[in-house]
């Protein structure tokens, strides 16, 4: 034994901290060192864990002095206490009866007396359920602190990508010019219709440093980066894109950890986020935010052609309802470019085609937007009347047939409890038999939960419906950006548009007359334009 390792192991976690100086590494250290002197133990080596946990055995110094057990290195471990071996009683309990024997490693713990080589350890047991309640109690008292702070409003983690921490108030997180430009660009760029791989790729070939580059620019690193970190990934987009501190606010609890022993990450639901308004300088408008959340929740297909098409998801079928498709063949011109019915595409039975070129829809679209901008440059009042009218009548329209259905089927499921009382009591008192009461409240129990989560959506309707009354002054703020629109952009579009909804042409009248509905953003107007879509110019041969 004399030529093997007496490890010397020290650990200390945030949670210990509270036990000041006694519990230091250092005291660790001079208390292990005297101990193994007295002792006549050689060959010592330390191996330290400092700020982790006694819950998780996954730490640096601890791995490395089991690598070295195993490779039959080592013949005693010696800690101040059992509590720093480990604070989870079955693990501890593991590697002190099974692990460190099974190795033939003989274990002292201190202030415990446990000495494996004497095989008095009756008590370790106890011992070992008490480190591990004290860090339970630990843990609940952290989650209490951390709770209250997010609950006052305070960020819960480092700024964001885009923000730093202020000079003057650790609390604060104040604008970073540089990171928030990208930030800025990669929603512009996401307005303009490109996809989170689109604009990876545009960011790595433009060299912008990714995040995690630029930390490190900013740090001791400086220049210590590679090339592989200005590699751009669509995942990375897709979380700044997500990331509603970006408006502004303060997003608390977004995540939890599993249990005190677990350090799994578990993402809560959004209900259980709390959100604190206007905490810091916004990067970017909420309606900017709100435009793009929108663009990501009808993700597109990444089309051949590098050209985004402005129309692309957002174009509607007037009869099914479905989107409609760009298409595009290698042989046919530009101005043959057209749409079509996605159901019509799948099943010709379900629906009609729909036809209508995008250069027709492009005229027709363009045309009436810059009627729509004449309109309020005229007339800017009359314009903010009329659609906050609009909005009004279309919201209360669709509350009143909300409250409506949600009386109905509150008063359904009150009539299924009593209808499952009464069919209880039969079948107490033998008039029905259990198979029958079986299937009967299996079937009024089904009906009661659909209702019951019909009830639930409406009212999450009715709650977005009410708190989100029309914006009009934000459409009118986007709508200010353009004296006259020329060419129609992605970034137009889903700025002014909400949707377009194209019927079927009709034919009755020997001409090929369409009806084009423009949904305008914020339900502020609809312009319904009947059109001869042959006038356009005609597709040649």
């Amino acid at each position: 034994m004399t030529d093997k390792i007496t490890a010397l192991y020290c650990r200390l976690s945030q949670d210990d901290m509270i036990d000041g100086e006694s519990n230091s590494i250092t005291n660790q250290k001079l208390i292990l060192k005297k101990y193994a002197d007295d002792n006549g133990f050689k060959n010592i080596v330390f191996y330290v864990d400092d700020g982790i946990s006694g819950t998780t055995f996954e730490r640096d110094g601890f791995q490395a002095m089991m690598s070295d057990i195993e490779s039959g290195k080592v013949g005693t471990v010696i800690t101040k206490d059992l509590s720093r071996l480990g604070r989870d009683y079955l693990k501890t309990g593991e590697y002190v009866e099974i692990i460190f024997p099974d190795h033939d490693v003989r274990y002292i713990a201190i202030n415990d007396n446990v000495d494996t080589f004497k095989g008095d350890n009756e008590f370790m047991a106890f011992k070992n359920i008490f480190n591990d309640w004290y860090a339970r109690d630990c843990s609940k008292k952290i989650r209490a602190v951390f709770k209250a702070k997010g609950q006052s409003g305070k960020h819960l983690c480092p700024p964001v990508y885009g923000y730093k921490k202020s000079d003057t108030d650790k609390n604060l997180w104040v604008i970073d010019d540089t990171a928030a430009e990208v930030v800025r660009k990669i929603f512009r760029l996401c307005i303009e219709g490109y996809g989170p791989v689109q604009i990876a790729r545009i960011l790595t070939e433009q060299g912008v440093p990714t995040p995690t580059a630029y930390a490190l620019s900013q740090g001791r690193n400086n220049g210590r980066y590679n090339a592989k970190l200005h590699r751009w990934g669509a995942n990375t987009i897709c979380h700044i894109l997500e990331r509603l501190e970006y408006c502004g606010h303060t997003v608390n609890f977004r995540t939890h950890m599993k249990s005190y022993k677990v350090h799994k990450i578990v993402y809560n639901p959004q209900d259980e986020w709390q959100i604190f308004k206007n905490t810091q300088e916004p990067i970017i408008t909420q309606q900017e935010f709100d435009l793009v959340q929108e663009l990501r929740k009808n993700k597109r297909r990444p089309q051949k052609m590098q050209t985004v098409n402005p129309f692309a998801g957002m174009v509607y079928c007037a009869d099914c309802g479905e989107k409609m498709y760009l298409s595009r063949r290698k042989n046919e011109r530009p101005e043959q470019e057209h749409m079509r019915c996605s159901t019509y595409a799948k099943e010709q039975d379900k629906c009609t085609v729909h036809y209508i070129r995008t250069c027709v829809l492009n005229e027709i679209v363009l045309g009436e937007l810059n009627k729509l901008l004449e309109t309020i440059k005229e007339n800017e009042e009359e314009f903010i009347n009329s659609a906050m009218n609009h909005s009004i009548e279309k919201k209360s329209s669709e509350l009143t047939k909300a409250r409506k259905t949600i009386k109905q089927a509150e008063k359904r499921i009150a009539e299924l409890d009593k209808l499952f009382t009464r069919l209880y009591e039969d079948n107490v008192l033998g008039k029905i038999s259990d198979e029958r009461f079986t299937v009967m409240s299996a079937g009024y129990e089904n009906e009661q939960k659909m209702l019951k989560e019909t009830v639930s959506e409406l009212r999450t309707i009715i709650a977005h419906a009410e708190k989100q009354a029309s914006d009009v002054t934000a459409f009118l703020k986007a709508v200010h950006k353009y004296e006259h629109i020329t060419k129609l952009t992605p970034e137009i579009m889903h700025e002014l548009i909400e949707k377009i909804v194209v019927h079927e042409a009709d034919k009755t009248s020997g001409k090929r007359v369409q009806q084009i509905d423009i949904y305008y953003r914020f339900d502020v107007a609809v312009s319904s334009v009947t059109a001869e879509t042959g006038k356009y110019g005609k597709k040649t041969a």
